[in-house]
């Protein structure tokens, strides 16, 4: 089957919805038609990081008019904390660019319903990990998934978007560096999309983890396909990674930590009594809560890890305190953010529990809907993947090394480094889809394809996949989970250089095996996580330091990472040898503030 359409924007998270109604607003701004496709793997709303995501308080990071500190070029704090928080690993000029654009991006969320929370009609927010300022907006747990309906609900207004929902697309057309469309798969039928720009807002790649919170099938599509059709990815190594709830797949941040729970294996072990944490590490976590080597309280990060590597499991409990612990221990400083933050006066703080009660009653009452009482239960949680910073390297309109090529959302690469403020993933959605959409738009305005010999190329795609099967190859779902346990292991919170070469190994002896017939969606996914799980260990061997979530160890043994190395102050970006069929990784110098 062939489509034909002036975009394709493949993604139907935030990132691509919001490229989509921006393409269309452009063309109704100019009074010019324009056909958009919007290919969604699985059912829009239904699947995605956007449409599926719950946090402690899910954070939309803006600087707002009425955000300190106060003035016109309030922003410029912000762009500042993007660059210094990455670690001066990120393109400076884009991080001026989410910062500058992020109070648009809110009004525009604003006007399509999005609930934000307010007090007397201004909105209200609070400070997250990266921040001193508060810039944090939301509307609960589910801030993420209100910006998603919002965002359909648009949508359905645009009678030039067409949704193909359960497709798998699989690679992109290009011709003479410029893109022209791309293949998939739709109910198990070959499918032709012929196009003058293409988006990639696909999202990130959680599956190559089996110890994730993304949902299913988030096998870096975007990533992969970008590399084959020549572009380039960024930052790779830098993967955000947190303690969260594996049935749930809530990221356990915030009130969770605030409320200091007691930590134990499945013998009832409070294991942090041996490591130099104290509860105010513990408080601290919360706004703290990715892995950061900047911050001490990425050991409790690695006494868990070390904790479940050993075949464990580790728990929090809200039944009772931490051994020695009470309230009155906090430091004062603490103790001030935690009545600040009291919702629900309950006149009893003895437990973790009643402290969670107190200061997030709606956090106690998302477990309950979901069976778990933290009254009597204790919450199984570990370390997993929740946000790839780095991606397919765009510049300012969105664009990428392939001509008509743009990305946007976790898929893009360049606008953070190796961490980067809560709540500015979201942000990053709205400001960096809008410019992929009003990119894209300009982009198709002023060209043309030649369609057969397109659809040539398209045939001869379609064609090569045949080779990657036989009878007599890996099943499917092991080659999977052995990609899982190597990266699992190797290259989450512990990496050290001989534990990433096992890694790279298996992942190298994996990219050469064939796979038993399978639907060849299914087939294709494994070899964009194989892709995107080698650029990412190569990209971790290149960076021998430590540097916001890579912690990067001398033994797996030693108990401190090794230091930050500002011989590292550079970003490692990676692009694909097709004559080897080999990731390639050099460093390269970001782009930096003017003087």
């Amino acid at each position: 089957m062939i489509y034909k359409t002036d975009i394709l924007v493949v993604g139907g998270g935030g990132a691509g919805l919001r490229a989509a109604i921006a393409a269309c607003e452009k063309a109704y701004e100019n009074k010019k038609s324009v056909k958009v496709i919007l290919a969604v793997k699985g059912r829009l709303g239904s699947c995605g990081t956007t449409a599926l995501a719950y946090s402690d308080r899910m954070a939309f990071h803006v600087t707002l008019p009425t955000t300190e500190p106060p003035g016109e070029d309030n922003w410029k704090y912000h762009a500042k904390d993007i660059y210094e928080i990455g670690g001066l690993v990120s393109d400076y000029d884009l991080a001026e660019i989410l910062a500058k654009n992020s109070a648009d991006a809110y009004f525009y969320l604003d006007s399509l319903g999005v609930p934000f929370v307010k007090e007397n009609g201004v909105p209200v927010q609070f400070v997250t990990d990266g921040s001193i300022y508060a810039r944090a907006c939301f509307t609960g747990p589910d801030t993420a998934v209100q910006i998603e309906k919002a965002l359909i609900r648009k949508l359905g207004e645009m009678k030039d978007i067409e949704v193909l929902e359960d497709v798998m697309i699989s690679d992109l057309i290009v011709v003479n560096n410029k893109v022209c469309g791309a293949i998939g798969f739709k109910e198990n039928q070959n499918i032709i999309i012929l196009a003058k720009a293409v988006v990639l807002a696909t999202g990130g790649a959680g599956s190559i983890y089996k110890s994730n919170v993304f949902p299913p099938r988030m096998t870096g599509d975007g990533y992969a396909m970008a590399l084959r059709a020549g572009a380039q990815l960024v930052n790779m190594e830098f993967i955000q990674i947190g303690l969260s709830s594996p049935k749930t797949k809530l990221a356990c941040s915030g009130s969770i930590m605030r409320c200091v729970p007691r930590f134990v294996n499945e013998k009832g072990e409070e294991f942090l009594l041996n490591y130099p944490i104290t509860y105010n590490d513990v408080f601290e976590k919360g706004a703290t809560w990715p892995i950061s080597y900047e911050h001490k309280t990425c050991l409790i990060d690695i006494a868990v890890f070390r904790e479940i590597a050993r075949g464990g499991k580790v728990f929090l409990d809200f039944t009772q305190n931490p051994k020695g612990f009470e309230f009155e221990h906090l430091r004062e400083d603490l103790k001030q953010r935690y009545y600040k933050e009291i919702k629900n006066q309950i006149g009893s703080r003895k437990t973790p529990y009643e402290r969670l009660c107190e200061i997030n009653p709606q956090t106690v009452e998302w477990f309950l809907k979901r069976g778990i009482d933290l009254r009597n239960q204790m919450l199984e949680i570990a370390p997993s993947i929740q946000h790839f910073q780095g991606g397919v390297k765009i510049r300012e309109k969105a664009n990428t090394a392939i001509s008509g090529l743009y990305a946007c959302g976790e898929c893009a690469g360049g606008q953070h480094g190796a961490n980067r403020p809560g709540g500015n993933a979201l942000l990053d959605t709205q400001v960096f889809g809008k410019i992929a959409g009003e990119s894209s738009f300009e982009f198709a305005l002023n060209t043309s394809i030649d369609e057969e010999s397109i659809v040539c190329q398209a045939n001869r795609l379609f064609e090569s996949y045949k080779s990657y099967v036989a009878e007599d190859g890996i099943d499917l779902e092991k080659a999977i989970s052995e990609l899982n346990s190597v990266m699992d292991l190797y290259a989450s919170v512990v990496r050290y250089q001989a534990g990433l070469q096992k890694a790279l190994m298996k992942i190298e002896e994996l990219k050469t095996r064939k796979v038993k017939p399978v639907e060849y969606e299914y087939l294709l996914e494994l070899k964009n996580m194989l892709l995107c799980a080698e650029a990412m260990v190569k990209s971790c061997i290149l960076r021998d330091e430590s540097r916001g979530p890579h912690l990067m160890f001398e033994n797996y043994s030693d108990l401190w990472p090794k230091p930050r190395d500002e011989r590292y102050n550079v970003y490692h970006v990676c692009r694909l040898n097709k004559e080897t069929n080999q990731i390639e990784v050099f460093p390269m110098q970001p782009v930096k503030p003017k003087a």
